[in-house]
């Protein structure tokens, strides 16, 4: 088949390169969640891994303010650990670069990769440099490592019919500015994971109309989605708050029984800045409602 990528959904695209590479025969958990997840032996936390690039004029404009793309870089990786209910350790950052471009430029965003790694009491551990063509887009890509104990491992793939559907903060509008300041959720999974024991979680960064279809595909459900009681930041719409993305609030799904007054109070006496909201529930396949829209980046 050689068809051009924008005929392919990026979901459908990683499906098809995956099958052709080997992959670890026993992890704890591979493609398809927000981290691989690698168990390193009875007694010892898990290991989570995570790559992530950003490129420019897709993820940050030319533009940008240097300190915060260089923010956004480490925060997006971040996310992912805490969105498996862990936390980041050591991290390796390549850089592909413009010969063209300013040194005072580079260096503001390894400043803003400092000020992430030290507030998240993560380490650079290593890294590549490189020089794209002329006229080519800059290229960041960030590895790095964490880890998660194992009583608090969060997959996408643990909901179950019947379990609530929730969403950490406001969505919409990331846009404005907030996709280059956003704060990765490592304390508030943290706390989620130790009281409320989410069935499946995840980050938002495609928009939760992308990545609440792949949280319920991924445990095996349909959902049903309350668009009344989606959190929306001032001046968005839902389908904004739905649609816009790199909101990297947490997304996740927990047992009714475990949502009460008194753990609402809980979650507000810790962060009573940051809203926790239910927005609907899984089903059973089949049932429930679609939705369209959020980020892909071949454009199906």
């Amino acid at each position: 088949m050689n068809q051009p990528l924008h005929r392919f959904s990026e979901d459908e695209l990683i499906e098809r390169l995956v099958r052709l590479v080997p992959h670890d025969p026993s992890p704890a958990a591979g493609p398809g969640d927000d981290c691989a997840v690698v168990d390193l032996g009875k007694g010892k936390p898990l290991q989570l891994l995570k790559t992530d690039a950003m490129v420019e004029g897709i993820h940050f404009l030319p533009d940008a303010p240097p300190r915060k793309v260089g923010w956004k870089a480490i925060a997006r990786v971040v996310s992912d650990f805490a969105a498996m209910g862990g936390k980041p350790e050591r991290f390796l950052v390549t850089i592909a670069l413009p010969a063209a471009w300013p040194l005072a430029r580079i260096e503001g965003i390894y400043r803003g990769m400092g000020d992430c790694l030290k507030a998240y009491d993560a380490v650079l551990a290593g890294g590549e440099t490189s020089r794209v063509p002329e006229g080519s887009a800059a290229v960041i890509s960030v590895a790095a490592t964490g880890s998660v104990d194992r009583k608090h491992l969060t997959l996408r793939s643990g909901g179950k019919p019947g379990d609530l559907i929730a969403v950490t903060g406001k969505l919409g509008g990331s846009l404005g500015g907030r996709h280059l300041t956003f704060n990765p959720r490592v304390a508030e999974a943290a706390w989620l994971v130790e009281h409320l024991k989410p069935t499946a979680m995840m980050d938002l960064s495609d928009g939760v109309a992308k990545d609440l279809p792949r949280l319920a595909t991924a445990s095996g459900c349909g959902f049903q989605l309350n668009r009344d009681a989606i959190p929306r930041h001032r001046g968005c719409d839902v389908a904004q708050a739905l649609g816009d993305g790199e909101d990297f609030e947490l997304l996740f799904t927990l047992s009714p029984k475990r949502w009460n007054e008194d753990a609402v109070k809980a979650w507000r006496a810790v962060f009573p800045k940051l809203p926790l909201t239910v927005i609907g529930q899984l089903v059973s396949p089949g049932e429930g409602t679609t939705l369209e829209g959020g980020w892909d980046h071949f454009g199906k």
